[in-house]
């Protein structure tokens, strides 16, 4: 019988780095183009498409409300049980979404939903036993916008993009 000795008392951990630069939001259409407006008077105050509404701020607009919302796609589900509905969930810097596209839109934007890395969908918004769904009216794939990524964390890449030295 092998007697095992008492855990130590303290594990040593390696020392705290920073996150690297590419955990910035992302560039683009998840970002509001200045002040949110505050919940009120209706549908027109909210930012219009094609300015995406993050997920985190998606409880907001009243329920019909016209919006876009932007993401990397995370999930695609077809279910059998669903008779031809697709569910998406996108995830932006603040969250996710989820995103019901009919078959019928389906079939106009097939090579968007089931190839796009990162999609924009303009919607209706609808609340549902306190699940929050936008039921997409327009699908747009915009992964080209990953692929700035590399350009972007390049070294010297904020100094070419403030008029600095571009390093080396």
């Amino acid at each position: 019988m092998r007697v095992l000795s008492p855990p130590p008392r303290s594990v040593p951990l390696p020392a705290h780095r920073p996150a690297p630069r590419s955990a910035r939001p992302l560039p683009g259409p998840a970002a509001l183009p200045g002040p949110v407006p505050l919940p009120g008077t209706g549908p027109r105050d909210w930012p219009r498409p094609p300015s995406a509404v993050p997920a985190a701020m998606l409880e907001r607009p009243p329920g019909n409300a016209r919006v876009t919302v932007a993401g990397i796609v995370i999930l695609r589900q077809r279910p059998g049980t669903a008779k031809g509905v697709i569910f998406l969930t996108l995830e932006d810097e603040t969250g996710v979404v989820n995103v019901i596209v009919w078959r019928k839109l389906y079939e106009a934007y097939r090579r968007a939903v089931i190839s796009g890395r990162m999609l924009r969908v303009t919607g209706r918004v609808q609340r549902d036993c306190g699940v929050t769904h936008v039921i997409a009216e327009t699908i747009e794939d915009i992964s080209a916008l990953l692929d700035r990524l590399p350009e972007l964390d390049a070294p010297g890449a904020s100094d070419r993009a403030e008029g600095g030295a571009s390093g080396g």
